[in-house]
């Protein structure tokens, strides 16, 4: 199964935008098939590192989703469609990881889950609140906290024991990549999913914003309340460094004067 990729003007990337149902449809086509897929987003931050790492890039390119989470880049990608092209809402098709995982039950098929990443109390949570949404299926846990080179491996050897169908890796932005990128051809067949710090918010332990907040594309003002120390570099700063990529990007494909 290959999704269409649809261009983002300005941000100079690509993008498989998906509502939730549209996911949880795909998901169930990958189960189904048996493979190795990959899931990720994009927001400001992976645009920034999107241009300024080529195996970050490489790596978004060669993945099978890549689905728009962040108001910026929904808003830009928003501006190709035309009105009469059947899309529904535009804010639907904003899918951060705590607007899918919820709707997991709907996944044909779905019998064996791994999430790995974040401390051992919001991994278990994750877990248990995972068994809830997919009654039945089994769902395995392995915190990722301190990420060095021997949890790597274990979690791989952890993988190749479990056999899962759908892995959830919350590493943060760009571990969880650099990990999925040089070792996938040491993983079992699974659809691997990127999902940031969203163990810890659907665990409870990380409080999430309610989501009428999300579509007015305010979320980041709200993590920057609870996190200012983390989060103010990804408002104030990263922007700037992103439109110097972007700007130095164009230079180069001017042509260059004799």
């Amino acid at each position: 199964m290959t999704l269409e990729r649809q261009p983002v003007p300005f941000l100079d990337v690509d993008a498989t935008p998906l509502t939730v149902s549209e996911l949880t449809a795909v998901l169930s086509t990958f189960v189904a098939e048996g493979g190795t897929r990959t899931v990720v987003g994009h927001n400001l931050h992976s645009v920034t590192l999107f241009h300024a790492d080529p195996a970050f890039r490489s790596f978004y390119e060669h993945s099978d989703v890549v689905l728009i989470d962040g108001a910026p880049v929904l808003w830009l990608w928003a501006k190709t469609g035309e009105e009469d092209d059947g899309r529904g809402p535009v804010m639907d098709y904003r899918l951060g990881s705590t607007d899918w995982l919820p709707a997991l039950g709907n996944v044909g098929g779905l019998e064996r889950i791994a999430v790995i990443g974040a401390g051992a109390v919001a991994n278990a949570g994750a877990v248990a609140r995972l068994r809830e949404i997919v009654p039945g299926a089994r769902v395995d846990g392995m915190p990722g906290e301190g990420w060095n080179r021997d949890l790597e491996e274990a979690a791989v050897e952890w993988l190749s024991r479990l056999r899962p169908q759908l892995v959830l890796l919350g590493l943060g932005m760009p571990l969880q990549e650099q990990v999925l990128a040089r070792r996938r051809d040491t993983l079992p067949p699974a659809v691997y999913c990127t999902v940031g710090g969203a163990i810890e918010q659907i665990a409870g332990v990380q409080k999430l914003a309610p989501r009428w907040i999300g579509r007015l594309g305010l979320e980041w003002a709200w993590r920057l309340m609870l996190h200012p120390q983390r989060v103010a570099y990804r408002v104030f700063g990263e922007p700037w460094v992103l439109l110097g990529l972007l700007l130095r990007r164009r230079l180069r494909r001017q042509p260059q004067g004799r």
